[in-house]
């Protein structure tokens, strides 16, 4: 059974469960939206009727039973396929959801199609026991939509393919220099202005060519609302974020009083149309703040999430330096400089967040000038950020640069398109440790869990993100979900042979994947520059 996450425990039997004509599905008490979502997948897969049926408390050698066994624990399942039929018992329902979609991998790669491609297919699942759980309750993937937009359609896409792969945070990263994509109804000009610019450059920063046509696009509240009810439906919990003091030209472009204005004429500033660290950040002043306020007033409404990611990452401080305002905030309320000012803006939308039942999350900058009470932190810098916050008792999510910042390169070859960092394999990705050994048992259960990002500034279109993710974001989803042995036991031929099969499931997923033997010609970009980074990265 070459199923991707491995399962804690994996029985055999000699025989199989066929779906027919006849098949029912039955969701017991507390599993019918599960219900609801399989049976919408595998109808449309397979063209059988699979009609519901209340669960009578037996199950039918050839229809499939859902129920909640609450013993199991959260997000765990068990999955039982003998001459019974099929019976999925979750912990939950979203343990069930996750039984479900083990269901889906047993039945084969048609199970991920769009609709039937012949009754002659296989539409067995094979007579087993598996009992499954979690190793983390973050098992996360960030987007990044500003530096280049993708559509409502490709957001609701990768859920689905998120789902397939167990993984339940989807860390929706909105705003940057580059653009603002969420519409603020209080403030109309941050997508009538922020979420476009004039151009963009193609490759690396220090490329010197340019995609010289205008760039943008932005969500509605309604494309929000409908895309965390779609992540819901399939248990991913959306956490938005709004970044801040930094990252945030797109924002000052649209309200120039937001920026220095004592440093610079923020008026003249449009939307960046390049790549890395803008100077232009957000003054700390009342107004920036009550306006933010604003922001996230419409931000929670919008998104149920126990988190809410502030950024507060690579805020450069020249601007306050220079600025007497900033100076005289920094003298007014007694701060350390400019490292503490930034500690003071976090710290004010932290206790903001936390008035209003929700807990502030930011990258690991935030840790400058002190931790706000409450934070947590995404430690993306290495794991030196993560130990410190978790040694303060602070939770942490392990998102490490070196290791699963999925926009970096997956070979040294020449042919890897617009190559950008250190080269991390499938295997490297497959042999990252989410918890530090350094770390006792006490400080280690402040890791929340574990996060894959896609920085998409050389990701022009949905095809090169489906390249830089995958397969590698199969392999992360296996750290993030399996009991796996320390890195250097584990068994990467074997997960090997499982991704043999799996990639005909992401083929009937059209999933433009990079394949093993390196990139198809339409995937190259030839003479489209990077910023390869030579070595092993370093593991700190």
């Amino acid at each position: 059974m070459e199923l991707i996450p491995a399962p804690r425990g994996v029985v055999a039997g000699s025989g199989e469960v066929r779906l027919t004509d006849r098949s029912r599905l039955r969701a017991g008490p507390g599993t019918e939206g599960v219900g609801r979502r399989l049976g919408a997948d595998l109808r449309q897969a397979t063209g059988l009727p699979l009609p519901e049926a209340p669960d009578a408390g037996g199950t039918d050698g050839d229809g499939i039973t859902l129920r909640l066994d609450p013993g199991l624990g959260p997000e765990a399942y068990r999955l039982v396929s003998d001459r019974s039929g099929v019976l999925i018992e979750g912990g939950d329902a979203a343990g069930a959801f996750w039984g479900a979609q083990t269901l889906r991998q047993l039945l084969g790669p048609d199970a991920y199609r769009r609709a039937p491609i012949g009754q002659d297919r296989d539409r067995s699942v094979p007579h087993a026991t598996i009992e499954d759980a979690p190793r983390f309750r973050w098992r996360g993937l960030m987007l990044d939509v500003a530096r280049h937009f993708m559509p409502k359609e490709g957001v609701l896409r990768y859920l689905d393919l998120m789902a397939a792969h167990k993984l339940n945070v989807f860390h929706f990263h909105l705003t940057d220099d580059q653009g603002w994509r969420v519409e603020i109804r209080k403030y109309p000009r941050l997508t009538e202005i922020g979420s476009w610019r004039a151009r963009t450059k193609f490759g690396h920063r220090a490329s010197p060519l340019w995609e010289e046509k205008p760039h943008g696009g932005h969500y509605t509240q309604d494309d929000i609302r409908e895309i965390v009810a779609y992540a819901a439906e399939r248990h991913i919990t959306v956490v938005p974020e709004i970044d801040v003091p930094g990252h945030s030209q797109a924002a000052i472009a649209a309200y120039p009083e937001l920026g220095n204005t004592d440093v610079i004429d923020t008026t003249a500033l449009t939307v960046w149309d390049n790549w890395g660290i803008s100077p232009n950040v957000l003054a700390p002043t009342d107004n920036t703040l009550r306006f933010y306020e604003g922001v996230l007033e419409e931000v929670l409404e919008l998104f149920p999430s126990e988190f809410v990611h502030i950024g507060g990452d690579e805020c450069p401080k020249e601007q306050w330096r220079s600025s007497p305002a900033a100076q005289a905030r920094i003298e007014e309320l007694g701060l350390a400089g400019e490292d503490g000012l930034q500690a003071w803006f976090i710290g004010h939308f932290d206790r903001w967040l936390t008035a209003r039942g929700r807990r502030l999350i930011g990258w690991d900058e935030i840790l400058e000038g002190g931790l706000a009470a409450g934070a947590a932190v995404s430690s993306w810098r290495g794991y030196a950020g993560g130990v410190t916050a978790a040694r303060a008792g602070h939770d942490v999510v392990m998102c490490p640069e070196q290791q699963v910042y999925l926009d970096h390169r997956q070979d040294a070859g020449a042919d890897e398109p617009v190559p950008i960092g250190y080269v991390r394999t499938l295997e490297d990705v497959f042999r990252f440790e989410p918890v530090p050994p350094e770390l006792t048992p006490e400080e280690a259960r402040h890791v929340l869990g574990t996060q894959a990002n896609l920085w998409t500034e050389v990701m022009e279109d949905p095809a090169r993100v489906d390249y830089q993710a995958f397969p590698r974001l199969a392999a992360f989803a296996e750290v993030a979900w399996s009991a796996l042995p320390a890195p250097h036991e584990r068994d990467f031929a074997g997960f090997e042979r499982r991704m043999a099969a799996h990639y005909r499931r992401l083929d009937a997923l059209g999933v433009a994947y990079r394949p093993p033997s390196g990139p198809r010609p339409w995937q190259r970009r030839p003479g489209v520059p990077g910023r390869p980074i030579d070595g092993p990265p370093p593991n700190r």
